[in-house]
Order: structure tokens, then C-alpha cells, then sequence
């Protein structure tokens, strides 16, 4: 009776989420226990409103890329910590509307929040902005660490999506726990099959990634 329960409930959250182009997988179906809270689902980002394609606060991604996690996740537990997702696959149209936000540099609604030292109209030069993103491709995660017990968001020493300097991996001017976050962060990623981009020490890509190159437009949903 109790197995025949919780075939029952799986069977539910399956039918809850929609059919997947081959090759992708929902995080929460492979890592039941994983933390998600996509930005770009809500208004509490650099843009300032809910962006293109995305329908529902669900991660996907590629099949190997969920399998790599899965093995960051099992690791992290051991350290009562967990990943929180905030953002995964991201249709090409909601890279798309960041470049059309991009070129009205007058909309500067989230620049005190976001890039308060960097010029809008500055930003496709110095790389936050470009018209191809990697994580269309499927296998790119935007990361970061939670207590496994209380959800709390570690210290990282910026937030997520900050432009600037205080963003990169390499940033010295950080406090010790500051600091030990974001090595944790980065040494179970890159252990487990990822490589990180040296900007932004909450992305990280599929070493072999399966879709290199090729930029998919299915809908967050």
C-alpha cells in the first residue's frame, strides 16, 4: 500500500510538468531534494520584470548536466548543504529580451541594485550582455549554496546577477566566510564535471557539454 502511494505521487508531480525535448530533463525529477528559484521567473532582476519564456519556476537542463549535479548535490549533503538553481536552460528569447532591454540604455529602473558602477550603455562592450548565451544550449547552471536544514543562502560577497568587479571568482576583498563559500562552491563544481567562467562565481558549464553551440527556444514551463 505504501509503495503503491508513493508511485501515485510521483506519477502526480510527473504529469505536472510538460514533455521535454529529448536529451533534457527537469532538475526536480533527477534531484528531488535541490533548491529552485529561477530570477528570471519574477521581477527581482537586472531587467526588472518577468523575461521571456519563462512560464514556470522549474529548472532544465541536459541529461548529463543533471547527472553531474546530482553528484554535486549528493557531495554537498555531507556538508548539510544544498544548491539552490537560479537559472538553468534559458530559451534563446529571453536572451533575446535582455539584448532589447540592453539597448534602451534609459531603463535603468534595477541599476542600484544590479550594475550601480557600470554604464548601461557599457554592457554589451564589457560582456554582460550578448546576443548568444550558453545557457540556451542547455548544460550552463547559475548557482549558488543553502543550509540543507534552514534554506538560508550562504554569504557568497555579492549577489546573484551584480555586475562588476565584486563578481569574480577571483575577488580577494572578501571576508574568511565569504571567501570559504565561494571555495566550497567552486571546488565541488569543478570536482564533479564543470568549469567555471571567472566573472561570475555563480556560473558554471558541463565540461563536454552535449549541444555546444546549438541555442534551443522551447519554453521555461
Amino acid at each position: 500500500m505504501k509503495f503503491a502511494y508513493s508511485f501515485l505521487l510521483t506519477l502526480i508531480s510527473l504529469v505536472a510538468f510538460a514533455q521535454l525535448p529529448e536529451g533534457f530533463v527537469y532538475a526536480k525529477i533527477e534531484i528531488p531534494n535541490i533548491e529552485v528559484d529561477l530570477q528570471y521567473c519574477g521581477d527581482n532582476n537586472f531587467v526588472g520584470e518577468i523575461i521571456d519564456g519563462y512560464h514556470a519556476n522549474v529548472a532544465i537542463m541536459t541529461t548529463q548536466t543533471a547527472a553531474a549535479l546530482k553528484l554535486v548535490q549528493a557531495e554537498l549533503a555531507k556538508q548539510n548543504l544544498s544548491i539552490k538553481i537560479y537559472d538553468a536552460y534559458r530559451p534563446q528569447r529571453a536572451v533575446n529580451h535582455f539584448v532589447r532591454w540592453a539597448k534602451v540604455v534609459n531603463d535603468t529602473l534595477m541599476k542600484k541594485q544590479f550594475y550601480p558602477r557600470v554604464d548601461k550603455k557599457n554592457l554589451f562592450r564589457d560582456g554582460y550582455i550578448a546576443s548568444k548565451s550558453r545557457h540556451s544550449s542547455g548544460s550552463t547552471l547559475d548557482v549558488t549554496l543553502v543550509n540543507l536544514k534552514t534554506g538560508e543562502v550562504l554569504d557568497m560577497g555579492s549577489t546573484y546577477d551584480f555586475f562588476g568587479s565584486e563578481s569574480w571568482v577571483e575577488n580577494k576583498n572578501l571576508t574568511k566566510v565569504q571567501s570559504k563559500n565561494r571555495q566550497t562552491l567552486q571546488e565541488v563544481m569543478l570536482n564533479n564535471g564543470f568549469r567555471n567562467y571567472a566573472q561570475e562565481w555563480w556560473h558554471f558549464t558541463l565540461r563536454g557539454e552535449p549541444y555546444r553551440n546549438q541555442y534551443f527556444d522551447f519554453l521555461v514551463e
